[in-house]
């Protein structure tokens, strides 16, 4: 957990810079992409990390070298917000990496927003979460630290690049996967499921079933789960064959199993046991 002086850095500098930020409209493409790129950066040069956070170090020179590591390439927007965040205080020196990529995310979310793609991007968030939680051996190897970074960004787009993905969906899996930084590839993107649903004032629910969902029956499940979570939700319909009959209901982390595939798995471990 980030610790107070980090918390009230990132809080504020988000609040001062997000109408900025919202405001570029598509532009808030570039940002996040640079964002994305300076954040890769300092999870990989833990000297320049020590520096931009050194409380001892005037904030002039701290500025001055973020300046220079940009090399006056980026947009001006990306300039003033790490500006603004190596001149704050920071609890731990791994914090300031985290509020780059949160500003990261931000960007994507703008962008997504200004594209009218918004909620396409939570659908195809939700869709690769729900795909790979039956592929271990690809979360696996997306999570491997010691995969070199265009390996596992290759391995993605072998899984995922005939999607027809948007960008947003793509930008953001292709960052998880080439800068896992020391977190579990689903748990990633669950992070920016949540992110992007509660930039909608929305929960997302996952149902996967056997076959397609009618708008009958995703008005129900709407209301049932907007009146036992006490705020709006997005039904995401999933279809797998595979499940044979039931449902299965995933909303955040929390996956409610009640498939006949998943009986039939309950049940075979059972009789194995008992052998």
């Amino acid at each position: 957990m980030r610790g107070e002086a980090s918390l009230n850095a990132d809080r504020t500098s988000r609040d001062s810079l997000a109408p900025r930020l919202r405001e570029k409209g598509t532009g808030a493409w570039r940002i996040g992409d640079e964002l994305f790129v300076v954040t890769d950066l300092l999870d990989h040069d833990a000297q320049v990390e020590r520096s931009l956070t050194d409380p001892s170090r005037p904030a002039a020179d701290k500025v001055k070298l973020i300046t220079g590591i940009l090399g006056g390439q980026a947009d001006p927007l990306t300039v003033d917000i790490l500006t603004d965040l190596v001149s704050r205080n920071w609890s731990r020196v791994k914090d300031i990496a985290n509020a780059v990529e949160d500003f990261a995310v931000d960007a994507m979310m703008y962008y997504a927003d200004a594209t009218d793609s918004t909620l396409t991007v939570s659908v195809e968030l939700a869709q690769i979460h729900s795909a790979l939680l039956k592929m271990s051996v690809l979360r696996s190897k997306l999570s491997d630290d010691f995969v070199p970074a265009k390996a596992r960004l290759d391995l993605l787009h072998t899984v995922f690049g005939d999607s027809k993905l948007n960008k947003v969906t793509m930008r953001l899996v292709e960052h998880v996967a080439a800068n896992p930084r020391h977190r579990r590839f689903l748990e990633t993107v669950q992070w920016l499921i949540a992110k992007f649903t509660r930039h909608m004032g929305e929960s997302m629910v996952t149902v996967t079933t056997a076959t397609p969902l009618t708008k009958p029956q995703i008005k129900r499940l709407v209301a049932i789960y907007s009146a036992k979570l006490g705020r709006p939700v997005h039904i995401n319909s999933s279809v797998d064959p595979s499940v044979i009959g039931g449902m299965r209901v995933q909303i955040g982390a929390d996956v409610m199993d009640n498939t006949v595939e998943a009986q039939l798995s309950q049940l075979k471990r059972k009789v194995a046991t008992q052998m």
